[in-house]
């Protein structure tokens, strides 16, 4: 394909290939050269102009296919309009003769279709320059289309369309004349034609004013004709046009010639227009058709429909603006057609007009006006509804008006339920009156008025959940006092029951006690439905649907209700069969109708239970209900005999009854009524075989379909938007469904109208699903007769009648086979599969599309529920021979398809025999043009099997892409037949996805297959068709998946974009094609997963670049904001849910990628769709001004409305703006994890200053202000969605500081907003989840320290206090609006913002004492420190009041989380804040909120110290929970301070164990935070602490949640809190067993001291039990941490050998943090106390563990493996050393001799750790102190010992040896504290040791200490050698004195030296001078004789006093005083 990359065709290599590969060959060429073309230089073009003409005419002489020839024909324009276009005329002369010519021959047909579209291609491009040709060109056209076919009709209109569009005004004198043509076209048999006559037409209007003047009545006549048989295309087409020509005729574009009568048209003269064609279809307005001369006067439906769409486009045309204005006039007259006689003749035709004048309101109002607008239309159709509302039955309007209110109140709630909650103004209004209007149409005598009222009540409870119990008790109190009116039972039950399916859709639910109400209710109306028989139908009725509605409540409403329920069914049926029996020998023909009406509403009443509380239905409950069942059962089969007796006056309530029967039947399992299986299965048979069945195929056969099968009948109306309008034309002569069909669909959970089909209908489907529910549960021998007496059946059948029965046996024999295929029950033998396979066969060969594709998917559940494989291989050779040896193409078709279809179920296509024997069968057949069907079917089959064979149809992907791109550009059947093309298009996305990721192959092979999906995508994207655009997209889209960079996106997008910006709809802005928008938004959200700022790129230049006639506002707004809002509109104004998924996804991703980089365009965009609402709370961006009066409290003061429009939106729907802010959210949550500058606001604007980049925190004011707009809207959602951003924003940027005002936070100044945001939540009719999650944002910023000053902390205090007043009683008569759960849930969220407050007061408040001591610390930081006394103070008032009811919520959620096993522990009236019949409703508000209370409650114990204070002050209004803490004031249940506080630690203790177990909520994280630190305040109070330490059992529970906590969570935050608890839990015990000796001690006498009991774990014998012993728990415990940190310390973690790897110095390895170092320390501080709980006996048993392992970490230290961060580490293991040698068990009698043999051991081991050879120690000043630890603490026969004596000398003379001055120093300092510990011990050191550090001191004088470290080293020498001294008796003294006075003076320096010697000399020479002159007065004796034995250093001693004299003396000398110096001298050196 490289070579077709030229200017000019490469005849050469074309001529080499093929027929079919030089078609795309040349294909190719000219997609490069259409590329090529625009961007070549124009003298290029000319010089190479003649030939490439010539060539390109060589290709039309070439009998171009259709893609090519639509190519070919842009090609040859852009060549004139690029190259010379003088010469343009020859070639247009050329194209005239070939269309002129005479050749019929087929191979002639192409060439003539081709120079046609060359025709309109020339025109179009070049325009005006071919005017003078341009009469004969148009004359040629017209002329050729007398005798043309249908192809060609359809290429000259399309050709004349872009004449009209080329020649623009010049085409005038050509008007007319296309007129005539078109005018015939229009109403063509070919339905392509059909549309490109209407588009010629809708171009032709532009200019010709005509069309919408004088010819307008007779245009539209023709428009309404074009609608009769019409297909979708076409109805879209010529609705199109017709609206866009009424839309002229009101408001011309251009001035007209004045009308006969001398006045513009109006809108009643068009209206009158589109009803005549309504009413009377294409007929015109003097004649009358065929049908109304014969006595008909039906107009048929597809007329209506493209009436009704005409009517959308009339009025989209006109615009918003006009459709505001004008509404009430249109609403008037569509109301009027609604009702008009001739559109109501029959319930079908009513339903039908309904349903256009429905979709005509909806289409307009739901889509072009702004909320604002549909508030007043919704008004608007308020008044309307008044003057129909009150119509008695005898007034014969009543069935001309019932018409008129179904229509205005359907739409009247779509508006309401699309405005949500913004509707409340809209209910309230008085003068409106709407609640009003609406009830009073439920006692009208229509059922369809009633039924269409209740729905409207059913959605304004939807919209606004607030007014569904009022509601429903004002229904319910009418409806009891006008129980006498059959119209108010009717009515208000019906209005009952819809607002009981509301509440499906109300999150926050209605009260529990209205189910009992309603119960009540209808049993009232069943008992007194015999009363009077005038009522009785409508009491049974009612009362029958009433209990069906209630049963959508669910379970925890219905559950106490059973028992009646279950009474009330039984009661509808007889007791039993024999009553049954007797029962059918009397009544009359009322008395059954009424019975049967009756028990049809029971088993509708049973359904409901069943589908909505499965749960409840119990085996006892299936008892009780086994007689009802089987007597419904029986009477089915009595039924025949009951109609034959009584006539046709009950036989439609029979057909209901059996209907209901089946419909239950289906619903339960099999084994209730098996007795009954052979008399359902006759009656079964006979429905299915009867004379009459009432069968809509096309509302039964698409669900048995296989969906990939459904294109092949192109059946798309469920897939377009006119799809409410378009379902009506499939139902054939049944007519559509409506909601009076069946009043039992009116509380189902969808929120679409119900639109349920005839009963008869309806009966029909539930006998088919009924089959194939019983049909499995036959055994073997009668699944075998059934199937031959069904066959048998059919072949007696003859015509329709065996047509109908087909269908129906067909249907119902492929739900058994579906059924026995998904449950692998089997099918039975030969007997069974002979009759099934005759049967399914028979239908393959149906004419039935349908049901040929039904058949097959039945022939692929045949293979699956046998599962055998030679009877697949049977069927598949079968079918094979069958498509070989049938002649038929609709045979063959069928077997192609079932070939295909075979191994869907069974794991797919696996033998490649098979394959290849499948696919050599069907590519025959594919290639076969005689029967485009054929051919359809065939690809399709393709399509299949490629999807089946996977990787194994590698082999055959070539060929088929062959065949594929073939039949794409071969074949002539692109307009007639597209199920053909979309076959291929189907095929082609199969196949890419089978080659998969190899498309990024590089090789030949590779780079030919991708060139011929691309070349494939684009035939197929090229299409006029938008269902193969749409193909195309998908294809592309699965190629970027596998090949991204093989796609070239400057080509996609554009082409995707293109889609929305199609400014020839005015629909929906964008494609009218819903599954083209459907494919476009598809594969933009993949696009933008990966590409998202390239797709943005390529939009915006597409529209910069795009020459557009017409402006749309779409388009607009890509220019202006790009096309993320662009795609933002298309969300506002799609009704489409997947689509609209789609869209939020795509701007998802295009927020992910771009939002960072972008972030002041995506915050404007976000602020503008947000503010793109007129009718906000606060419709105006408020902004704060400078308050000047400091003592301004109200928010409002501080805020001033600017009017702001939304940018370039305008009328937002709420739900569009909600996303907007949710993006906002997500902005945020981007910006932390991007750059720490978005949160830093000095940061931010340094680096703003250095580079264009943008922060978040410069925003900060404009995300302020969208929360607050958001926050203070009409709708709760949008409430909602603020009220989360207001949280976000504060808790990101909380700690941010303001840079101008140090000391202040940023978020400081917006204060006032906050306040302003929040206040609305807090009103009286706030919804309760807004009040909650505003208590959070209070809570949030409270806890935040952004304010410091009292009165603004004040204003959200208040809010937080006046919450409280509404929780603990302030609502004495509670307004049951919702359900009782919301109490709880708001409850909760008060609760908990108040403890998050309360925490942060206390945590503040202790820091703030904590850092009084220290004043030299700064205030610095964001905002300040909050004023933690008086945020303290503020939550201390009410904090009695918080306590109970702190402590009331754990009880219950204490309970609540109780095992379902202890249920009946629950208080059977509920808790303190749940009522038992909402528990479960309750219980997730409880788990959101436990954690912080459980918190608070801690603190507050803590606080109290679990002392309990008159609480009398704090009353609460609202009762206290059963077992409410101990606060009953009953006197008999009194109970004790130590009870209560017993009762209080348990609950804390049992509610943090619990949830410590097994952490399962959303906030995993932050409540084990909240328990731990709960835990530690209470232990941190002696009470608990020692309840805890006296019971062991809990100790060790605790304990074994703490460590698989610890085990679990990787939070360094985590594990140092467990550690923390752990340590707690331990000094609990230490204080327990330290009382308890204590105790023993004082009881027993100090002389008795050896008989005192042992305490402490191990007793007697030292044994410690795992499970039972704390001890062992703690070391598990510690163990884990240390070995977790560092795993050198296990052997066999280490490798089980001490020897390291070659080159690795032994013990190497991670260095710890600073944070592991911390775990490590504190575990070590466990383990040291851990002996000290312990008896003797048992500390000898654990003492091995703890000295193993904290020698250990020793070790660890010393080698180093701790890394820079180990001095905390350090210290704590050093501490914990000493705190273990200290222990006074190890010198009790009874374990001395054991702790002092492993204390040597472990001395030892350190010593060991010392002796490393030549190897430097990393850490030896800690190895030293260690054992200086033991020579201080531990016992001397621990040290005495030999040789540990010896290697301990030997360890300090090795250090001081050091060259380390450090070393030395500190070696200097332990050897001082060795020289002063107790008598006795230090002897041996000193005698070892002494003459080392002389030694060490007298060199000092040779070499001077040049560093301040070497000085300190020498300084420690010597007050080391002084502490010798001191030691020494009293007989050695002197001598040693006599040794260290000359060290010291040899330390002086004489004047001349001191002058030049360096700083620490010096400094050693003062100090040395000092300790002389302190000494010598101590041992003058031992001075005077040294000083006369050594005249030399006598004189060095006087002469450094002189010196030093003398320089104090110049000091004193009095100098002029600068300054004051105050008299008293503070001491500041209290050392």
């Amino acid at each position: 394909m490289e070579q077709a990359h030229t200017l000019l065709l490469n005849e050469d290599a074309c001529g080499q290939l093929g027929e079919h590969q030089r078609a795309e060959f040349v294909y190719e060429w000219l997609r490069f050269l259409k590329k090529l073309l625009p961007t070549t230089d124009r003298a290029d073009v000319k010089q190479k102009q003649k030939r490439l003409v010539e060539q390109l005419l060589g290709v039309l002489t070439g009998s171009p296919g259709p893609p090519t020839r639509r190519l070919l024909a842009q090609c040859l324009a852009l060549v004139y309009r690029c190259g010379d276009s003088l010469s343009a005329s020859l070639a247009l002369d050329r194209c005239s003769d070939i269309i002129r010519s005479k050749d019929d021959s087929p191979s002639a047909l192409p060439t003539r279709l081709a120079a046609i579209t060359c025709v309109g291609a020339l025109y179009e491009q070049l325009g005006r320059l071919l005017i003078s040709s341009f009469k004969e060109s148009v004359g040629t056209l017209l002329k050729a289309m007398k005798s043309a076919e249908s192809q060609g009709r359809y290429e000259i209109m399309l050709s004349v369309e872009r004449i009209l569009r080329g020649l623009g005004v010049s085409a005038v004198p050509c008007h007319r004349d296309i007129y005539k043509a078109a005018r015939a076209c229009l109403t063509d048999r070919s339905m392509a034609v059909r549309c490109a006559a209407a588009k010629c037409l809708l171009e032709l209007q532009r200019e010709a004013v005509f069309l919408w003047s004088s010819e307008l009545e007779s245009t539209a006549t023709l428009c309404f004709r074009a609608f009769e048989g019409s297909s979708y295309d076409v109805r879209v087409a010529v609705a199109k046009l017709l609206g866009t020509l009424l839309a002229s005729a009101l408001e011309p574009k251009q001035p007209v010639a004045p009308r006969p009568s001398g006045r513009r048209m109006c809108l009643e003269e068009v209206m009158e227009l589109l009803s005549g064609g309504f009413l009377r279809g294409g007929a015109g307005f003097l004649r009358a058709s065929g049908d109304m001369l014969k006595g008909g006067s039906s107009v048929s439906r597809d007329i209506r429909v493209g009436i009704t769409q005409a009517c959308v486009v009339f009025v989209s045309a006109l615009g918003s603006g006009w459709l505001e204005l004008s509404f009430p006039s249109l609403l008037a007259l569509l109301l009027e057609l609604a009702s008009h006689p001739r559109a109501t003749q029959t319930p079908a035709d009513a339903a039908c007009t309904r349903r256009c004048v429905s979709f005509a309101l909806r289409a307009t109002l739901g889509t072009l006006l702004g909320e604002k607008a549909q508030v007043a239309a919704a008004k608007e159709i308020c008044r309307a509804i008044s003057p129909h509302r009150k119509t008695s039955e005898a007034n014969p309007e009543v069935y001309v008006n019932q018409h008129i209110l179904v229509c205005a109140l359907l739409e009247l709630g779509s508006l309401v339920h699309g405005l949500g909650s913004t509707a409340t103004p809209l209910v309230q209004d008085s003068s409106i009156g709407l609640l009003d209007s609406v009830i009073s149409v439920l006692l009208h005598p229509s059922a369809s008025a009633r039924l269409a009222a209740a729905w409207c009540l059913r959605c304004v409870a939807v919209a606004m959940p607030a007014q569904a119990a009022v509601l429903l008790d004002r229904c319910v109190e009418r409806l009891t006092a006008l129980k006498s009116c059959p119209e108010a039972v009717a009515g208000y039950s019906a209005a009952v029951a819809a607002l009981l399916g509301a509440v499906q859709h109300c999150p926050l639910g209605i009260p529990h006690s209205k189910g009992k109400m309603v119960l009540e209710l209808a049993e009232d109306l069943l008992r007194s439905a015999t009363q009077n028989s005038r009522i009785s139908m409508q009491r049974a009725q009612g009362g029958w649907l009433l209990l069906a509605a209630l049963n959508t409540l669910g379970p925890a409403v219905v559950g106490e209700l059973l028992g009646r329920q279950l009474l009330l069914l039984r009661c509808a049926f007889p007791p039993s069969v024999r009553e049954l029996e007797a029962e059918l020998r009397r009544g009359d023909c009322f008395t059954w109708q009424v019975t049967l009406e009756g028990r049809a509403g029971a088993l509708s009443a049973l359904k409901s239970l069943v589908l909505c509380c499965g749960e409840l239905l119990t085996e006892e409950v299936w008892a009780r209900l086994q007689t009802p069942l089987s007597c419904a059962v029986t009477l089915l089969n009595h039924l025949p005999t009951v109609v034959k007796s009584y006539g046709n006056q009950i036989r439609n309530a029979a057909t209901l009854y059996r209907l209901r029967v089946y419909e239950i039947l289906v619903l339960l399992p099999p084994e209730t009524y098996t007795e009954a299986l052979g008399s359902l299965l006759r009656q079964l048979v006979n429905e299915l075989t009867a004379e009459n069945p009432s069968c809509c195929e096309l509302l039964l056969l698409p669900s048995l379909c296989h969906p990939t099968d459904l294109t092949l009948t192109g059946s798309t109306a469920h897939d377009t938007d006119q799809r409410y309008i378009e379902e009506q034309l499939q139902s054939g002569s049944l007519g559509i469904g409506t909601l009076e069909y069946d009043p039992f669909t009116i509380f189902q959970s969808s929120q679409q109208v119900p639109a349920p089909v005839p009963a008869a209908t309806t009966l029909t489907n539930a006998t088919v699903q009924l089959f194939g529910v019983i049909f499995p549960q036959l055994a073997t021998p009668h699944r075998a007769q059934t199937l031959e007496q069904l066959g048998e059946a059919l072949r007696q059948l003859k015509g329709v009648r065996q047509q109908t029965a087909q269908i129906l046996v067909t249907s119902a024999l492929c739900c058994a086979l579906k059924a026995l295929g998904g449950a692998r029950a089997g099918l039975g033998g030969e007997e069974v599969c002979k009759p099934a396979r005759s049967l399914l066969w028979g239908a393959l060969e149906s004419p039935n599309g349908l049901l040929r594709c039904v058949a097959a998917e039945g022939c692929a559940r045949l293979v699956q529920a046998l599962n055998d494989p030679a009877f697949t291989v049977s069927m598949t050779m079968a079918s094979i021979d069958k498509l070989k040896s049938a002649r038929e193409a609709v045979c063959r078709a069928g077997h192609a398809l079932c070939l295909a279809a075979l191994q869907r179920y069974s794991g797919g296509i696996s033998s490649p025999q098979q394959l290849a024997s499948s696919v050599g069968v069907l590519f025959p057949l594919a290639h076969d043009t005689s029967s485009p069907e054929l051919q359809t079917w065939s690809v399709h089959a393709l399509a299949v099997l490629v999807d089946l064979s996977g990787p194994l149809y590698r082999a055959h992907v070539e060929p088929s892409l062959s065949l594929v791109l073939r039949l794409l550009l071969s074949s002539p059947h692109i307009h007639t037949h597209t199920e053909l093309h979309f076959s291929l298009a189907l095929c082609l996305h199969q196949l890419i996805t089978t080659l998969g990721p190899d498309l990024q192959g590089e090789s030949d092979a590779v780079c030919s297959l991708r060139s011929v999906c691309l070349t494939a995508c684009a035939v197929l994207q090229e299409s006029q068709e938008c269902v193969l655009q749409a193909q195309a997209i998908s294809c592309l889209q699965q190629l970027h998946l596998f090949a991204p960079k093989h796609l070239n996106l400057a080509q996609l997008v554009p082409s995707l974009c293109e889609v929305l910006l199609d400014y020839s709809v005015l629909v929906n802005m964008c494609s009218s094609y819903l599954w083209l928008r459907r494919a476009v938004v598809a594969c933009l959200r993949q696009l933008a997963q990966r590409e998202a700022v390239e797709v943005c790129e390529h939009a915006v230049t597409l529209v910069k670049e795009l020459p557009r006639r017409d402006n749309t506002q779409l388009d607009v707004t890509i220019k202006e904001v790009g096309l993320e809002g662009a795609l933002f509109c298309l969300l506002d104004r799609e009704w489409d849910g997947r689509l609209c998924q789609d869209i939020r996804e795509t701007l998802g991703h295009m927020l992910s990628s771009a939002a960072t980089g972008k972030l002041a365009h995506w915050l404007k965009l976000c602020k503008d769709v947000l503010l793109a609402s007129a009718d906000s709370a606060a419709a105006g961006a408020l902004e704060p001004q400078q308050e000047d009066d400091g003592d301004r409290d109200d928010d409002s003061s501080v805020f001033h409305a600017r009017s702001e429009s939304g940018g370039s939106f305008s009328s937002l729907r709420w739900a569009t703006r909600v996303f907007a802010v949710e993006c906002v959210c997500r902005v945020v949550a981007l910006c932390e994890s991007a750059d720490p500058a978005h949160f830093d606001m000095a940061l931010a604007q340094e680096r703003r200053l250095q580079e264009s980049t943008d922060f978040l925190v410069l925003h900060l004011a404009d995300l302020i202000r969208m929360a607050f707009v958001a926050a203070t809207d009409h709708s709760q959602q949008l409430r909602l969605a603020g009220l989360q951003t207001l949280l976000l924003v504060i808790r990101k940027f909380a700690s941010v500081p303001e840079p101008e005002f140090p000391g202040h936070g940023i978020l400081e100044q917006y204060q006032a907003n906050v306040g302003a945001a929040l206040r609305p939540a807090f009103t009286a009719d706030a919804p309760p989840d807004v009040t909650a999650k505003a208590c959070q944002v209070c809570s949030a910023w409270i806890s935040s320290g952004v304010v410091s000053e009292l009165r603004d902390v004040r204003r959200v205090h208040e809010l937080l206090v006046s919450s409280l007043q509404r929780v603990q009683g302030g609502r004495e008569v509670p307004s049951l609006l919702y359900n009782e759960g919301t109490a709880a849930m708001e409850t909760l969220a008060v609760l908990k913002a108040w403890a998050e407050v309360y925490i942060v007061a206390v945590q503040t408040a202790s820091r703030s004492e904590a850092s009084e001591a220290d004043t030299d610390e700064g205030t610095g930081g964001a905002g300040g420190p909050p004023a933690d006394a008086n945020l303290l103070r503020f939550v201390q008032t009410d904090l009695p009041t918080l306590s109970r009811l702190w402590l009331a919520a754990l009880q219950d959620h204490a309970l609540l989380t109780l095992p379902p096993q202890y249920a009946q522990q629950l208080p059977p009236a509920g808790g303190t804040f749940y009522a038992a019949e909402t528990l479960e409703q309750a219980r997730p508000h409880y788990c959101s909120s436990w954690a912080p209370i459980l918190h608070a409650c801690a603190l507050w114990l803590n606080s109290t110290g679990f002392i309990l204070m008159d609480e009398g002050p704090a009353n609460l209004s609202r009762p206290v929970t059963p077992t409410s803490m101990g606060q009953s004031t009953s006197l008999s249940s009194v109970k004790s301070p130590e009870d209560i506080n017993t009762e209080r630690l348990h609950l804390i203790l049992g509610i943090s164990v619990e949830f410590l177990c097994s952490p399962h909520s959303q906030n995993q994280m932050e409540n084990i935070t909240s328990c731990l630190q709960a835990l530690q305040a209470l232990l941190d109070v002696p009470w608990p602490r020692a309840k805890v330490g006296n019971d062991q059992a809990l100790s060790v529970e605790l304990l074994t949640v703490l460590h698989r906590l610890m085990v679990t969570r990787e939070s360094v935050e985590v594990q140092l809190a467990v550690l923390q608890l752990v340590r707690q839990v331990v000094c609990a015990a230490q204080e327990h067993v330290r009382e308890k000796r204590h105790s023993a001690e004082v009881d027993d006498g100090a002389a008795e001291k050896e008989t005192l009991p042992e305490f402490g774990e191990g007793r007697d014998t030292g044994g410690l039990v795992p499970g039972r012993s704390l001890v062992f728990g703690a070391l598990q415990l510690c163990l884990c941490v240390l070995l977790r940190k560092l795993p050198q310390l296990s052997p066999r973690l280490a490798g089980g050998s001490p020897s390291s790897p070659p080159g690795v110095p032994a013990g190497i390895s991670a260095p710890l943090h600073a944070s592991d170092c911390r775990l490590v320390a504190t575990a070590l501080a466990i383990l040291s106390d851990l002996p000290s709980i312990c008896s003797p006996e048992g500390s000898v048993c654990v003492l091995p563990t703890v000295l193993y392992l904290l020698v250990g970490v020793l070790c660890e230290l010393v080698r180093g493996v701790v890394g820079p961060a180990g001095a905390p580490l350090a210290s704590g293991a050093l501490q914990a050393l000493r705190s273990v040698l200290s222990t006074p068990l190890s010198r009790a009698e009874k374990s001395r001799d054991a702790w002092s043999h492993m204390l040597r051991c472990a001395l030892h081991t350190l010593l060991d750790c010392g002796d490393t050879g030549k190897e430097a120690l990393a850490d030896e000043v800690t190895l030293l102190t260690a054992l200086t630890i033991f020579l201080l603490w531990a016992s001397p026969e621990v040290t005495s010992s030999e040789p540990l004596q010896s290697r301990l000398i030997q360890r300090f003379k090795t250090n001081l040896q050091a060259k380390d001055p450090m070393i030395l120093r500190r070696s200097f300092q332990l050897l001082t504290s060795v020289f002063q510990s107790p008598a006795g011990a230090p002897g041996p050191f000193m005698q070892a040791l002494g003459a080392a550090v002389m030694g060490y001191l007298r060199g000092v004088e040779s070499h001077r200490p040049q560093t301040p470290e070497e000085q300190q080293a020498v300084q420690e020498g010597a007050r080391a050698l002084e502490a010798l001294v001191q030691a020494a008796e009293e007989t050695h003294r002197p001598q040693l004195v006599s040794a260290l006075l000359p060290v010291l003076i040899s330390f002086l320096l004489d004047e001349n030296t001191l002058a030049s010697a360096s700083g620490p000399s010096r400094a050693l020479h003062t100090w040395a001078l000092q300790e002389l002159m302190r000494l010598g007065p101590q041992h003058p004796s031992a001075l005077r004789d040294l000083m006369a034995s050594a005249p030399a250093m006598k004189a060095r001693l006087e002469a450094a006093i002189k010196g030093s004299q003398e320089r104090n003396s110049t000091k004193s000398t009095p100098q002029p005083p600068s300054k004051s110096s105050p008299s008293i001298q503070l001491k500041t050196n209290f050392l």
